[in-house]
């Protein structure tokens, strides 16, 4: 016996004590799908059978049934349940989760549930318990499907219940396995000829049969037609839309989802009372030439569609008047009806018309909605959502949208076919390109990259990033672009060091990268330059300007004097650069004044006069030379950590003294360079012109035979040089680390304390942990890349600073600074 329900639903049990409810859960069902009324008892009240805990155990019951519902995971209710206002409470969460309430009846008899709680000395309650549970289903039983339950599976003996099968149905709107691609057309509105206009531009083949007047339309390439709704109605012939679609749509050539158009005329057809208004007369007037046959067609046709389709893997939402993300896949009438008529204050304006709401403002869910309904001018994007009812019927025209293409197509009207009631809305203003909005970075958002799909911000990333924007960034028409953060290599086994090039090679070895390069890494400031042939800026990794002022403008025209060869190569009128600035007191004395230096002057002044005391102690035979020892340690660990941040400290006046190290060209105008090598990249920086830019030294290794680069790393850091970075030689290399860094044992010492080195505490160090911070590295590198692709493009500035906006937001995650 099979027993059908939705794969997202609300499973209510419904039998007396003893009809074997939790033994046909637990055989039906995983264990964490069902919740039983005796076990949320014993949860708050560390008794099962305690019937005076039953309203708090159902209120925690109803909670969790609601989490597990809004997460999509069908849930399973283990109670008696066999009085009404129990299952009406029920109902009403299945409702507040848009999923259909299943009822499943274990009309076991009374004297096998006797018998069974017999076998329990935990039911000891009495044989007129039962005989009350099973009165209150007998009277239920006729009226579970008028009290809300869309299925109801009645279970009438022991063997009914012994050789029942669940089985789970796809909802009519999950066509998931449904992949494309895909052309989804507009509001056709009756405007056949338009429709088939459009449809032989999309590249299908009209095909009509004479004698049975059926007509098909046969896709290109594998690909479906999927119309938004409103076929019907004002238009001059809806019998001939009807036919072409119907016709498409039963030979698997296109999907429909129902507008409300089709819903009232499906009502008028039934002879139900409707006001026929709004182009509805014009359909029945058509239709009355028709052969009854072709009506009741048309009629069925009409009643099936449904209300919304989850298309591609959850990739693309179709529904009429659109659909939020909390909705996609769901039934209830609340989701049918925002799908057919969408969201309205219960107002009307002036021409009668509902006052909508504009739901697609908010929408920041990762599947495409594509819907109509609404007029508008042009269809254009809004928040990975379009609108494409662009008024063929009163003379504008009919679109469609190639997926996953997202190619616009349209053909213009015929004529005006009908006259509008109220006026065709003027086109919208375009966002001036240089606008920006503060909906732009606010609130939870999906960034859509090349690199690495959707990039999740949320909410209070987003706060914690405005407020740096605000206050402290440059201009955002110069802020193109954010540097992603850098991870370190694995931690190394050896017992001296954390770092060392061993892991570097070895897991990009294990990612098929063959070929690395290792750039030295310098002591500096990151800087972004933005050089333009006219103005500019320089800023740091946060987007703050480097120097104010006269300063900064004559550090931007020996940049931009330097550039000069290559805005000539590259025939641009702009560059932008990432690069070094040094040295590291040039942007970070405050840093280094009240952090490492006070923390070094202070070990350096206490600890030498300490060591004397306690050589004068053992001098008078005082056992100290643990502590002694201790302290001497102490002592020269903190004169190395002196000389550590020393080293990339020297004087400067003005700008002599600073040097720029660029290691990569980011973009110029209509262009990026992320696909080339990065020996590219370093070549082409090398004619920069002037003493002001250093280049930046590196070596090519083989993965498969590093020791030249381990040795390499080992002298720039026996120099007392920083390290290195290593890096994918060709660039670009989809989800792996875009560059791990490679410090010296001896920089590492400024990051991680003067007595870092010793062995318990590199014991402890050697635990931390890597994962958010690699991948914080990688979605920070998709967003820059993401962030040049659109500012090359030419895309509005909002475009490109949603991007840049988003890489300052991850920043604000918990990850471990010292990484």
């Amino acid at each position: 016996m099979d027993l059908k329900i939705p794969d997202l639903c609300l499973v209510v049990l419904i039998g007396a004590s003893g009809s074997g409810k939790s033994t046909f859960a637990r055989k039906h069902f995983l264990p964490t799908q069902v919740l039983s009324s005796d076990y949320f008892r014993g949860l708050v009240s560390d008794d099962e059978n305690d019937q005076s805990a039953s309203a708090a155990a159902f209120d925690v019951l109803h909670y969790v049934a609601a989490k597990r519902l809004e997460a999509g995971k069908v849930t399973v209710i283990d109670a008696t349940n066999v009085q009404a206002p129990d299952r009406a409470k029920l109902i009403e969460v299945a409702k507040k989760a848009n999923v259909l309430p299943v009822a499943i009846v274990l009309d076991t008899p009374t004297d096998v549930c006797l018998k069974r709680n017999a076998s329990r000395p935990d039911r000891d309650f009495g044989a007129h318990v039962v005989k009350r549970h099973r009165a209150a289903l007998q009277r239920s039983l006729k009226f579970l499907g008028k009290e809300g339950f869309k299925r109801v599976h009645v279970l009438h003996s022991e063997s009914d219940v012994d050789n029942s099968v669940i089985v789970y149905e796809r909802l009519f709107n999950d066509l998931r396995h449904e992949t494309g691609p895909f052309d989804v057309i507009g509001d056709v509105h009756g405007c056949r000829a338009e429709l088939e206009e459009l449809l032989v531009e999309l590249g299908y083949t009209l095909v009509r049969d004479a004698e049975d007047r059926s007509v098909d339309a046969i896709p290109p390439d594998n690909r479906k037609a999927v119309f938004v709704g409103d076929l019907v109605d004002r238009g001059p012939d809806t019998p001939g839309v009807l036919r072409l679609v119907m016709g498409m749509v039963g030979n698997g050539h296109a999907l429909s989802v129902r507008g409300n158009h089709e819903e009232k005329l499906v009502r008028a057809l039934r002879g139900h009372k409707v006001t026929v208004r709004h182009g509805l007369e014009k359909s029945l007037e058509q239709l009355a030439h028709e052969t009854p046959e072709f009506r009741r067609a048309a009629e069925k046709f009409c009643d099936g569609l449904v209300a919304h389709y989850v298309l591609d893997d959850g990739n693309l939402v179709v529904a009429h008047a659109g659909l939020p993300e909390r909705y996609h896949g769901r039934a209830s009438a609340k989701v049918r009806s925002f799908a057919l008529y969408g969201d309205t204050t219960g107002e009307t304006d002036e021409y009668g018309l509902p006052v909508r709401l504009p739901w697609a403002n908010d929408y920041r869910g990762s599947a495409m909605v594509l819907y109509g309904h609404v007029l508008v001018p042009e269809a254009e994007w809004i928040n990975n959502t379009m609108c494409l009812e662009t008024g063929v019927v009163f003379g504008g025209k009919l679109t469609a949208l190639r997926y996953p293409e997202k190619d616009l197509v349209s053909v213009k009207a015929h004529q005006t076919w009908y006259e509008n009631e109220w006026p065709f809305p003027p086109p919208v203003a375009e966002r001036a390109p240089d606008v920006l909005a503060l909906t732009d970075v606010t609130g939870l958002r999906r960034i859509e990259t090349s690199v690495m799909g959707a990039v999740t911000i949320r909410a209070e990333q987003s706060a914690s990033a405005l407020e740096v924007m605000s206050r402290f960034a440059i201009d955002p028409h110069d802020l193109l672009y954010l540097p992603p953060t850098m991870a370190p290599c694995a931690t190394s086994p050896r017992d001296d060091v954390l770092e060392h090039p061993d892991q570097a090679f070895t897991e990009y070895a294990a990612a098929g990268v063959s070929q690395v390069i290792c750039e030295e890494k310098h002591m500096g400031s990151r800087a972004v330059l933005l050089v333009r042939r006219e103005g500019g800026a320089i800023y740091t990794r946060t987007g703050r300007t480097f120097f104010d002022g006269a300063l900064g403008e004559e550090l931007l025209d020996r940049v931009r004097d330097g550039a000069k060869p290559l805005f000539d190569e590259l025939s641009t009128d702009w560059l932008l650069l990432d690069a070094e600035l040094m040295p590291w007191n040039a942007k970070a004395s405050g840093l280094i004044r009240e952090q490492y230096a006070a923390v070094g002057a202070a070990a350096v002044g206490a600890l030498p006069v300490a060591v004397s005391a306690l050589e004068t102690a053992a001098g008078r035979g005082v056992d100290v030379s643990e502590l002694l020892a201790r302290t001497s340690q102490r002592a020269s660990n903190a004169e190395a950590y002196r000389k550590a941040y020393e080293r990339y400290c020297w004087p400067t006046e003005g700008l002599d003294g600073v040097r720029i190290a660029p290691f990569q060209l980011l973009a110029a105008e209509g262009q990026t360079f992320h696909d080339r090598s990065h020996l590219w990249h370093l070549e082409t920086l090398s004619k920069l012109a002037g003493p002001l830019f250093q280049q930046t030294r590196h070596l090519v290794v083989d993965t498969a035979d590093p020791a030249a680069g381990v040795k390499w790393w080992e002298e720039l850091t026996a120099e007392g040089g920083e390290g290195m970075v290593v890096k994918p030689l060709q660039n670009l290399t989809g989800r792996v680390q875009p560059g791990v860094k490679v410090r010296g044992r001896e920089y590492l010492r400024i990051i991680y304390g003067p007595d870092y080195t010793e062995p318990q505490n590199l014991q402890r160090l050697r635990k931390r942990s890597l994962g958010r911070k690699r991948g914080l590295a990688l979605r920070e590198y998709a967003l820059g890349i993401e962030a040049l692709e659109r500012a090359a493009r030419g895309e509005p500035l909002w475009r490109v600073h949603e991007c840049v906006f988003g890489v300052l937001a991850l920043e604000s995650e918990p990850v471990d600074p010292r990484l």
